[in-house]
């Protein structure tokens, strides 16, 4: 099954591919070596699963998006107080390589714009130049997941055009800002900026942000918690320049640019985002990156001060109908299938508002199930209401799992508009809707019989009295007594055939053809099904232990067609042959110790 966020992506990709606007970066001559129809895109979650489209293998290199990372590095070295008594955490509206410091201090506003990376840079910690650049590369192959590699015609490049930076780190040196040699710092500078990435990388490094400086996939811690915060706050404040404050208002996430046409998008504790097309706009930033950016944003809720929580928190558990099945007696073909085969339907039972982070993780671990599985239930019970984005990724993994022959229906979601609603939009024009049961037991039996491909009670022979497992082991001439004093009945579809409290009816009913449904009342005015039986099998036998108030109502699902017996009958038989009763309260109390198994089996799976 394809995943719906990767066929999401798949959509963006083509919506933006063909956009033409912006050029180039030009300023590093070995920049304009960029193809501007490169177009990648990478969303990494929290336990490393990476979906990709276009060109999210294509190298290039990190540019600015190195200055959040270089700059916790040296927070990790030396410590919030130090770094920021060098490096301060201000917006400066400025573009990416204004000179912006302290006008008393001589500090750098921040160190998302060029002075305060190369300050970052002067600070990682190490004695000498050389040290400090291992570090640095240590560092980011921490961020990325594998060591770095410098595209060393870029860093040539750089070096040899980079003029400004160097007034810069000169600026720097006489503030006091770099303690050691600048020209060596800067050259730090130019490297870091020049490691090679691709679209991959960056989402695992915006992930491992949203992890709490925890690769998601190597489990290397690669930043201290204590200072995610304080660089994801920079990034948001400060990340897109003198954009930033457009971008935390529309997009609404701690995001870093750079000139070789990245972007990095982080949701902290949900996902990481990658995206690279080269054509940047006035402002430094790619085209293409931006505008998919803000539509993932309003696609997927993702503004950074909507509620968010754990996405795995939406799946609260997962059992099978092997562990709960339907409540009905089944018929010995049915039984021997499920024995079988119970274990292939699933129950996962959802919690919450669910948003498309926590879909996304509950398809996961649909399509991890489905080479098991024939059908899905989800339990709904639990649930607040969905977003239109997540129930929008939601009917189209229904629509995929119905393609590979995977049934996915819905279960106690008692028309609540929260969720109807959302819900109610079609995956696609001529999608005809998702199936959905008031409780996990009709739910169930739909995907028993879909499982087991039985007959419909319509279509099933008519059973013999003689079958009937409270007749168990009689004699063929008892049998024949029983018979006679038995009537026929027959029950049009939707007849109340017992209704609850009702008093002084001792009859019994053995089904030879049809089905119904044993309900019980709730505290609301509905009804709740506790049972469905079908051909060759009982209801009302309570009456042989004396009871006289029926204790739940019957219905017919279906025609139905029965022979009943009158408990005055049968007492006054069983009073000429005394054994008969005996088998059959043996039958019965046997009954009733299945029964009890089953229910208590359900109480286990729910438990």
């Amino acid at each position: 099954m394809q995943s719906p966020i990767q066929s999401y992506l798949q959509r963006l990709h083509e919506q933006f591919a063909n956009v033409q606007a912006g050029h180039v970066a030009s300023y590093i001559p070995e920049l304009t070596k960029a193809d501007p129809d490169w177009f990648g895109i990478c969303l990494v979650t929290l336990d490393g699963k990476a979906y990709t489209v276009g060109d999210a293998d294509q190298h290039f290199t990190i540019q600015s998006i190195s200055k959040p990372f270089v700059y916790a590095t040296a927070l990790a070295d030396r410590g919030r107080d130090f770094i920021t008594s060098r490096v301060g955490v201000e917006p400066s509206g400025d573009a990416f390589n204004s000179i912006s410091l302290d006008p008393q201090t001589g500090a750098p506003l921040n160190p998302m714009i060029n002075a305060g990376a190369i300050a970052s840079a002067s600070l990682v910690g190490g004695g000498t130049p050389e040290a400090q650049w291992a570090r640095i590369a240590s560092s980011m192959g921490t961020f990325m997941g594998h060591e770095i590699s410098v595209d060393e015609a870029v860093y040539q490049s750089e070096s040899q055009t980079g003029f400004r930076n160097r007034a810069i780190a000169w600026m720097l040196k006489n503030f006091g800002i770099i303690d050691g040699e600048p020209m060596a710092a800067l050259e730090n500078y130019f490297r870091q900026c020049s490691i090679l990435v691709n679209c991959r990388d960056l989402a695992f490094m915006a992930a491992t942000l949203a992890n709490g400086g925890v690769h998601p996939l190597t489990g290397k811690r690669a930043l201290p918690a204590e200072h995610v915060e304080r660089v994801l706050s920079v990034m948001a404040t400060c990340g897109m320049y003198d954009y930033a404050g457009s971008w935390l208002y529309e997009v609404g996430l701690p995001a870093k640019s750079g000139v070789g046409g990245g972007i990095i998008a982080v949701l902290p504790g949900r996902f990481g985002i990658g995206i690279f097309s080269p054509p940047l706009d006035e402002k430094g930033n790619s085209v293409r990156g931006i505008q998919t950016c803000k539509q993932l944003s309003r696609d997927f809720d993702l503004h950074v001060f909507k509620h968010a929580s754990n996405p795995a928190m939406a799946l609260s558990r997962i059992y099978t109908g092997a562990d709960a099945g339907s409540r009905r007696q089944p018929t010995p073909h049915m039984q021997a299938c499920l024995q079988k085969q119970a274990h292939r339907i699933k129950y996962l039972c959802l919690q919450g508002f669910l948003a498309v982070d926590g879909i996304e993780y509950v398809i996961r671990r649909m399509g991890e199930m489905a080479p098991d599985s024939d059908s899905f239930i989800l339990d709904m019970q639990q649930v607040e209401g969905i977003a239109e984005s997540a129930a929008m990724l939601l009917n189209q993994a229904r629509v995929n799992l119905r393609a590979d022959g995977i049934a996915l229906v819905f279960s106690r979601l008692r028309d609540r508009k929260a969720i109807m609603d959302p819900l109610s939009k079609p995956a696609y024009e001529n999608d005809h809707g998702f199936l959905s049961f008031e409780d996990n037991d009709l739910a169930v039996e739909w995907c028993e019989n879909r499982l087991c491909d039985t007959h419909t009670p319509s279509e099933a022979q008519h059973a013999r009295l003689a079958d009937n497992p409270l007749f168990e082991g009689l004699p063929a001439e008892w049998m024949r007594q029983v018979e006679a004093l038995t009537s026929e009945h027959i029950f049009p579809q939707g007849t109340p055939i017992l209704e609850t409290g009702q008093a002084g009816d001792g009859r019994i009913f053995f089904i030879t053809s049809g089905q119904v449904s044993v309900l019980v009342p709730l505290g609301d005015g509905g009804h709740q099904r506790i049972a469905s039986l079908g051909t060759g099998m009982n209801f009302g036998e309570m009456a042989l232990l004396g009871q006289t108030t029926r204790s739940a109502s019957v219905h017919a699902d279906t025609a139905v067609i029965c022979q009943v017996l009158e408990t005055d009958d049968f007492n006054r038989l069983a009073e000429q042959i005394p054994q008969l009763k005996i088998r059959l309260l043996e039958n019965l109390s046997n009954d009733l110790a299945h029964k009890l198994r089953r229910a208590t089996k359900w109480i286990a799976a729910l438990a």
